[in-house]
């Protein structure tokens, strides 16, 4: 369901309530782009989950793989440099 965002801020949170009884998310549209997707709580609890359950396996598969390093200044630079790419 795609609401525009002026509704939202004419309206307010309690027009989520009225959208959730018929959706399970919102979309956000500002000035004619998608922009903002909100779920309630439960789901985002979900999604989280799910994503942290991701980020073990992948974890596991690198040990696995013996991609890893036990040196903490090593694993620090390793963080950094993938924290200057994004």
């Amino acid at each position: 369901m795609v609401v525009m965002a002026n509704e939202v801020k004419t309206k307010g949170v309690s027009l989520f309530d009225k959208l959730f009884e018929k959706a399970s998310e919102v979309i956000i549209n500002v000035r004619g782009k998608n922009k903002y997707v909100v779920i309630d709580i439960e789901r985002y609890k979900q999604v989280r989950a799910l994503e942290l359950d991701r980020m073990y396996e992948d974890a596991m598969k690198d040990i696995g793989a013996g991609r890893y390093s036990t040196d903490l200044d090593e694993h620090l630079r390793e963080l950094k440099e993938l924290a200057d790419e994004v």
